[in-house]
């Protein structure tokens, strides 16, 4: 069961701790290039900061992005700025997010995000968890996918694998860490494939952070998956 109190208190520890992280950094490293191709550091943290305002849009019934050019614009735009902006831009719509999502609202009704996509409001605060994780590491400073805590993983696992159910070019998959198993892929017209190895490499794997070559496969060949 979603509980987006609980989730709304992550999202504000994982965001303190990326802070911290970042402060620690100078101009010249922000500048550098961050595990996303094509993206930098400043790349990330200004996507982070606009990724919050988005979602107070989506909060507040708006469009989530004005448009696709808008979104990678506004981030091109903010990427060069210097740290001391890029911190306080981040913690400042964090803030805001936050703000916005401890005003009464009906938790079970449908928002929209990007490309037409629709969920729970409910879930929104674990998709910002999500975001403000994941490009944690890809900022490449020393936090990896190991250091992410066990119930985010185990659950951003079970939300991609949610994810690429029924796709139609994934074939059918059971993923497991040999304690734990979810089943990914289109209708089992064949014989899954298992897919064995440890939480952070599975999660790398299905986020595309991974190539997979830590995972065990049985049955077939590792699915090459769709970009997220």
């Amino acid at each position: 069961m979603i509980d987006h109190a609980r989730d709304l208190a992550s999202v504000q520890d994982a965001t303190e701790r990326l802070l911290t992280a970042v402060g620690k950094l100078d101009n010249a490293a922000v500048t550098d290039q961050s595990r996303l191709p094509g993206w930098t550091r400043g790349h990330i943290l200004a996507h982070l900061a606009r990724n919050a305002d988005a979602l107070v849009n989506v909060f507040e019934g708006r469009p989530m992005y004005a448009s696709a050019e808008t979104r990678d614009a506004d981030i091109e735009r903010d990427a060069p700025r210097p740290l001391d902006v890029q911190v306080t831009d981040v913690r400042d719509t964090a803030a805001r997010f936050q703000r916005t999502a401890a005003e009464p609202a009906d938790w079970s009704r449908t928002v929209e995000l990007r490309n037409g996509v629709t969920d729970s409001a409910s879930r929104v605060p674990f998709r910002r968890w999500v975001e403000v994780e994941l490009h944690h590491v890809d900022l490449g400073i020393g936090h990896e996918l190991e250091d992410l805590p066990a119930e985010f993983v185990e659950r951003e696992i079970e939300f991609l694998a949610q994810r690429f159910s029924g796709h139609p070019d994934v074939p059918p998959a059971r993923l497991t860490d040999g304690t734990h198993a979810w089943d990914t892929g289109r209708e089992a017209e064949e014989p899954a494939v298992t897919v064995t190895g440890g939480r952070a490499d599975l999660l790398g794997w299905l986020a595309g952070r991974r190539d997979g070559s830590a995972l065990t496969v049985a049955g077939g060949s590792l699915p090459a998956l769709p970009p997220l």
